[in-house]
């Protein structure tokens, strides 16, 4: 009878060990976030009702995407991170280096409800679009009499001395937009003059900014009246005040990812299928929109006309949509800054 008693202690003995060193804690998930008021959506969006909805912990590391691409290079052998979110286009080299790992069709539940362009390279480890910017035309609705319509009316002469060229060279939204007005001029990916002569043709009468702020002090002190930059800009600036309003040219805009990504070798691969699976749900896709007017990837989000009005909304509008092959705009980058430097430089 002694020896049941002593075994019995011993076994509580053990269960309380187990329990206060964490053998029914909760598990945990690592990804990174872009911090700031983003990160702050994030959460309010993802990230908590994630944790209350598994009774699990979502441990973010405010990383950009450079930070997180060079962080998933140094910890190629050993991953911390089991979720990464990249914008600018650094998952293709990710997946390309084997860093992310790639997703079937099936693993998702909300796959059925994404569109084509935002769910097309997860077979080769490229995560989902969970929300997306898109680079067309801001312009200021007092002054510009006629709304533009075309990528061709920045040399409209209406708009002459009010129009505004972002940095190509420095400025990811500037790439995406000169890579367009080259497109629409002529030019490909393999060929950049046409765009390059487009934007000598501008320079006499427009002004170089590299930043956004910049774009939002030209606007308000009226020698900004047309700028290519993206939607949720044109957010900011009309909650600044500002007489902004987006429009998608009738060539199309211009894509610009947010991606949630499956890192190679996560030891919580189940738990992070389900965090990008919770990512990309038509509630989280709707909050991004009326948060941040980011376009919905998730095709079955409804939302007010407000709201819509200030994004790419519905399948006519998401068909426009100009998406460059990322691999390509890595490859030539460095030659391509060179040459638009001497461009602006004349």
């Amino acid at each position: 009878m002694k020896k049941i008693k002593s075994i019995g202690s011993a076994a509580i003995v053990l269960a309380s060990f187990a329990f206060s060193n964490g053998a029914f804690a909760q598990e945990t998930l690592v990804i990174n976030s872009f911090g700031g008021s983003y990160e702050e959506t994030h959460r309010k969006l993802v990230i908590t009702p994630f944790e209350e909805k598994y009774n699990v912990k979502v441990e973010v590391v405010t990383a950009y995407s450079a930070d997180a691409l060079a962080q998933l290079r140094a910890q190629k052998d050993n991953p911390q991170f089991d979720v990464v979110h990249f914008s600018g286009g650094l998952e293709h080299a990710a997946a390309a280096e084997g860093l992310l790992d790639a997703i079937k069709a099936e693993e998702l539940s909300n796959y059925g409800q994404m569109y084509d362009f935002a769910v097309a390279g997860i077979d080769k480890g490229i995560g989902p679009t969970y929300s997306t910017a898109v680079i067309g035309l801001l312009y200021n609705t007092e002054k510009a009499a006629t709304p533009p319509t075309s990528w061709k009316d920045l040399s409209n002469e209406a708009y002459a001395n009010h129009v505004l060229i972002t940095d190509a060279a420095s400025n990811t939204y500037g790439l995406l937009g000169f890579l367009m007005m080259n497109q629409v001029a002529g030019g490909s990916l393999d060929n950049i003059e046409p765009g390059l002569d487009f934007v000598k043709g501008l320079l006499p009468t427009s002004t170089v900014v590299s930043k956004s702020p910049e774009i939002q002090q030209n606007f308000a002190q009226g020698n900004g009246w047309i700028a290519p930059y993206a939607q949720d800009y044109a957010h900011t600036l009309t909650k600044a005040g500002l007489p902004v309003k987006f429009v998608q040219p009738e060539e199309g805009g211009v894509l610009a990812p947010i991606t949630v990504n499956l890192v190679a070798g996560s030891k919580k691969r189940d738990l992070a299928l389900k965090f990008i699976d919770f990512s990309i749900r038509a509630e989280a896709s709707k909050g991004w929109a009326e948060a941040l007017r980011y376009t919905p990837t998730n095709k079955s989000v409804e939302l007010a006309d407000d709201v819509a009005a200030e994004v790419v909304y519905g399948e006519e509008a998401v068909a426009k949509l100009v998406t460059f092959d990322a691999n390509k705009i890595a490859a030539n980058r460095a030659a391509w800054n060179e040459a638009w430097a001497r461009a602006i430089a004349k």
